[in-house]
């Protein structure tokens, strides 16, 4: 089945997408969500798909391997691999050309791959049950994949399970997957989003290599322009389901039309103004370690977090910025070391904390998706902390739900709806109206923009600022980017391997002269520059 395609020469097109319509079933009625787009793709070409969350990106992406989610339907259009309507073939041959001929690496591999099998099992499947490659030959396949994409010893890297390697490498080793059958078209789904600035880079650059040495047609979706600058030729903007602007990648840079292209610049543009220091800190963390098993995660941590102050933290993964929010929130006990909060010293464990202390101190995680109860409506979930820390109940409790949607600037009618029927940026202003509903001082906000696009991390950040200079609450603010750093963050603190390197007011952290691992992670923050990755390996390579 898998060669009813034959293999597409160089240069000619891989995927046609005309006129593509899809519409999405919303309670009683279909909605478009895709209007008419329509793209080419040639053979040793990267297309990049840019907008917002919502805006059509990945329904596209999985378009174009005839592929539509559940609840979503063709409205109209057509979509053509080397010149034959996916569309109107059978699901049966769209599933065999599925991993062989098209190919789709998804934004999370750690939720893609089976924790239970190992990485050589998972990777070999598609080539051996569909490609009809024996195993072994498969597997050296695998092995000379995972050398060009630079994971570390590749003879034995496929005898690991998924969670003995990192994310970054799971992410390369998931490209390995898709490309193990040389396929002609791969789609790459927010490959990065989820990956420190340093891992970032060191992923981006192995799947650039791995593309220029095959010559694979590649749609690449991003909501980040930057990074799409590293490995596009052209750029499509797209703004609910519609294409706003195509045009080559400098000329998108250099010259955008479309007033939309050019917001997605957003966060880059928020200026944060920092806090004058007061002097009065209302968390103070002294010589915290804490361990997983054997494993020191943290070593002698010292900071402190001031009223009404945003103190960021940030680091790559693995450094302990979220072992250390998690120490801090009591769901860790430390090692050693002693917190203080308001002076008083802190119980290091949830269970010994009182009531009032829960309520004071309250943390916001990565991913909404997980953190919200799915079966419960929004006046549910924040009803439940309203009536905990404060006993409010019946009408009181209602008006106070509603208060908290505007506060996170929601409409009154969210509040009936379920966690699915939000976006992405809607559910993670559930999450801090629940902790607001709390009434904290101090908010732990652990990466909470980090899989949000531009322009709804910009308004997360500004109503972050705005309720900070309204409530006075202050915020520990766990990230990996450094331009939300410095669009929010009044003080800096650089973790590496769990140990403090670098700290102070962000002007003084982010301005020259550098401590040398903080200067790794600016230099590691890509450009809105086509050419940003490869003077950054020259200047690495001098």
């Amino acid at each position: 089945m898998t060669n009813e395609l034959s293999v597409v020469a160089a240069g000619d097109t891989v995927l046609s997408i005309s006129d593509l319509r899809i519409e999405a079933r919303v309670k009683d009625e279909w909605l478009e969500i895709v209007k008419g787009v329509s793209l080419t793709l040639r053979r040793g070409e990267v297309l990049g798909l840019v907008g917002e969350s919502g805006a059509g990106k990945s329904t596209i992406g999985l378009a174009a391997l005839g592929y539509f989610r559940a609840g979503c339907r063709l409205a109209g259009g057509s979509v053509r691999f080397g010149g034959t309507d996916l569309l109107a073939m059978p699901e049966s041959r769209r599933r065999a050309l599925r991993g062989t001929k098209i190919a789709y690496v998804a934004q999370s591999a750690a939720a893609s791959f089976n924790p239970a099998k190992r990485l050589m099992d998972q990777i070999v499947e598609a080539a051996v049950t569909r490609g009809g490659m024996p195993r072994r030959d498969a597997a050296a396949r695998a092995v000379a994949l995972f050398r060009s994409l630079q994971l570390p010893d590749p003879e034995r890297f496929g005898d690991r399970y998924p969670h003995q390697v990192s994310g970054g490498q799971l992410q390369r080793a998931m490209t390995a997957m898709a490309m193990i059958c040389q396929p002609d078209l791969i789609v790459f789904d927010e490959p990065t989003t989820a990956l420190d600035v340093t891992t970032q880079v060191e992923v981006l650059l192995s799947i650039r290599k791995a593309i220029q040495e095959h010559g694979v047609a590649v749609l690449y979706i991003s909501h980040d322009l930057a990074i799409v600058a590293q490995m596009a030729h052209r750029v499509m903007v797209l703004r609910y389901g519609e294409a706003v602007e195509e045009a080559p990648i400098a000329s998108i840079i250099d010259a955008p039309r479309h007033p939309y292209t050019k917001s997605l610049w957003a966060v880059r543009n928020l200026q944060g103004a920092s806090h004058a220091a007061t002097g009065d800190d209302l968390l103070r963390v002294e010589q915290i370690s804490a361990s997983y098993g054997t494993f020191k995660a943290l070593d002698g941590i010292d900071l402190a977090v001031g009223r009404g102050q945003t103190v960021a933290l940030v680091g790559e993964s693995g450094s302990g910025k979220s072992t250390l929010g998690r120490v801090i929130a009591g769901l860790l006990p430390p090692d050693g070391g002693t917190l203080r909060f308001d002076g008083a010293v802190l119980p290091p464990v949830v269970r010994k904390r009182g009531k009032d202390m829960l309520r004071r101190v309250q943390i916001i995680y990565q991913s909404a998706d997980t953190a919200l109860n799915p079966r419960h409506s929004v006046r549910k979930i924040l009803g439940r902390p309203l009536a905990f820390f404060h006993g409010l109940s019946g009408a009181q409790r209602e008006r106070r739900v509603l208060e908290l949607l505007r506060m996170v600037e929601l409409e009154e009618s969210y509040a009936d709806r379920l966690p699915a029927q939000l976006s992405g940026g809607q559910r993670q202003r559930v999450a801090i109206a629940r902790a607001l509903a709390a009434e904290p001082e101090l908010i732990i906000c652990d990466e909470i923009t980090s899989a949000l696009d531009q322009i709804v991390q910009a308004g997360i950040l500004t109503m972050l600022a705005d309720l900070q200079r309204r409530l006075g609450v202050s915020y520990l603010f766990i990230t990996h980017d450094i331009e939300v750093v410095r669009a929010i963050a009044d003080r800096v603190v650089v973790l590496n391997k769990g140990r403090i390197v670098d700290q102070g007011a962000k002007a003084d952290v982010l301005s020259p002269p550098f401590q040398d691992y903080t200067r790794l992670l600016l230099e590691s923050v890509p450009e809105m520059t086509p050419d940003w990755l490869d003077r950054l390996v020259e200047r690495r390579a001098a």
